[in-house]
């Protein structure tokens, strides 16, 4: 929650950490400060390791090229999956990965990704770019992925041109452990079954899966959801396309319609600035505003995960079914001279922050958020790596993944903040985000970010119930607001430690550069 108060904005939010820059002083924001406490013995929910999950789609060179070269390529690979990409991966400690779409999923006929590779259909991609779909990755080819990263699998299912018998196959062909579909994946190399930890109703069926009213969208999904059975003795968790943006009404009927069928109900939001379809903005040649603006959209998943988790509230009060946050990020006009509709949009240091606001708002709704995917992996929309020919490169989004790698499994810890407000133009939005967790291991982190790309801001935390003596931690900032890493500057925008925090009287303070996320470690 934010109230803003002029020029104040108080954050209840689920925490807050501290660091400063050792003997450099700074005005702070609207020269305010910012307080905070952590309530280290009211611990919060479990901050799930799914609220990392990845998204890889057949969409511009998100698969082919960025994930997949083939086993032919002169590119490092094993299996076909190029051996770089999976290592920085695995570095991530990617806990799940969706796939195949997205709006590919909802024309994707499993059965043309199966077999020899050389005797699958050639499509066109009709949602991306009109270009050739290959289907040189299909299901053995994803679990191969999946097996590589060490991640979990997130199917997403053809709802919207698919049959029930079609989905159900496909769920019975992964799985079975025998019967004639357990047969046929034999026969294609693989004998025993792959495990579908969580398994998506479709996708967008108010869009692309099919332009479908609630209600209908509702009745379909208790549909296809019937005949989506696990063997005996395990379960696949079951989520149903939700909503778009701020239309409640969707929840509202879902949740009333179809709740008791489901396990999960998804949301689906993207950061504009600049408004407006197709996205406009500029992904590198922004100035403040762009940037106030694109941080303030950030905010904006706040309310709406207040509110969609509030009616599904009035119909599941113990939080049975989870909401998963699986297509977020921003989306800007794509590069120029890419190809149409391939979605490729450089990722400056504007979107670390973007990335790191979003997984502190998670952690104040980790109760019902329990799944988040940001779009997506590699090469499309706010990537986590760019790829091109055998070069690659980290994005300013993937180092703060890897700073929050912590908060994987942990448990939030509850945190006030009041913070001031920085504002530019119509713009205004908290000066200081943050969260904290209890990390499996027992030690405390606190993710901090400045929003204010001009002024410092002092942050100190009563550490109430909370005995910690030593503190480290990394910083991730650059000289601009639109900093970014390329392929033959790869690292302009990457963490650095950061020594400055200190702890005393049982009070955390430092001071946080502009424009810039820390992550500190309390022992």
């Amino acid at each position: 929650m934010i109230k803003t108060i002029r020029g104040t904005a108080t954050v209840a939010a689920m925490l807050l950490g501290a660091t400063a820059l050792s003997g450099t002083a700074f005005a702070d924001t609207n020269d305010q400060p910012t307080t905070a406490a952590i309530d280290a013995e009211a611990e919060g929910p479990v901050y799930h390791k799914e609220m990392f999950t990845q998204f890889a789609e057949h969409l511009g060179n998100g698969i082919y090229g960025g994930l997949w070269v083939g086993t032919d390529s002169d590119i490092p690979n094993t299996n076909g999956f190029r051996n770089d990409v999976i290592g920085a991966l695995r570095d991530l400690s990617v806990p799940v990965i969706r796939w195949p779409g997205g709006c590919f999923a909802d024309e994707y006929h499993w059965r043309e990704g199966i077999g020899p590779q050389a005797e699958r259909p050639v499509k066109v991609n009709t949602h991306w770019g009109g270009v050739t779909e290959p289907n040189e990755v299909g299901t053995h080819e994803f679990f191969e992925l999946i097996r590589q990263v060490g991640a979990e699998a997130y199917v997403a299912g053809n709802v919207g041109n698919g049959s029930p018998q079609e989905m159900a196959e496909w769920v019975e062909y992964m799985t079975a452990p025998a019967g004639s579909l357990a047969d046929e994946r034999a026969a294609n190399g693989h004998p025993e079954p792959w495990k579908v930890d969580y398994f998506g109703v479709g996708n967008e069926l108010w869009g692309c899966g099919g332009n479908m009213r609630p209600e209908y969208a509702a009745d379909v999904t208790r549909r296809y959801a019937t005949f989506i059975k696990a063997p005996a003795g395990t379960k696949i968790m079951k989520i149903a396309a939700g909503a778009n943006v701020a239309d409640y009404n969707w929840t509202e009927t879902m949740m009333k319609v179809a709740g008791n069928m489901l396990d999960g109900l998804s949301l689906h939001y993207y950061v504009h600035p600049a408004g407006g379809w197709p996205p406009k903005a500029p992904a590198v040649e922004f100035d403040e505003n762009g940037w106030a603006d694109a941080l303030n959209g950030a905010w904006r998943m706040d309310e709406l995960v207040t509110k969609h988790s509030a009616i599904m509230d009035k119909y599941d009060p113990e939080k049975r079914l989870f909401l998963a946050v699986d297509e977020w990020g921003a989306w800007y006009a794509q590069d120029p001279g890419t190809h149409p509709g391939f979605l490729r949009q450089q990722n400056t240091l504007r979107d670390a922050l973007i990335a790191s606001i979003h997984l502190d708002i998670f952690a104040k709704h980790a109760d019902r958020v329990r799944m988040s995917a940001i779009a997506q992996m590699v090469n499309v929309l706010q990537a986590m790596i760019f790829t091109d020919g055998d070069k690659m490169v980290l994005t300013p989004t993937y180092h703060v993944f890897e700073m929050y790698k912590p908060w994987q499994d942990a448990i939030v810890l509850p945190i006030s903040i009041e913070t001031p407000t920085y504002t530019n133009g119509e713009f205004s939005l908290p000066a200081v985000s943050g969260s904290a967790v209890r990390a499996k291991d027992g030690k405390v982190h606190v993710g901090l970010t400045n929003a204010d790309p001009k002024e410092a801001n002092t942050v100190t935390i009563d550490l109430d119930g909370l005995k910690t003596a030593n503190v480290s931690g990394r910083i991730l900032t650059a000289p601009a607001i639109n900093s970014h890493n390329t392929f033959d500057n790869p690292q302009v925008v990457k963490p650095a430690s950061f020594n400055g925090a200190r702890v005393r009287g049982g009070k955390l303070t430092v001071t946080l550069p502009a424009k810039s996320v820390v992550v500190l470690e309390l022992r």
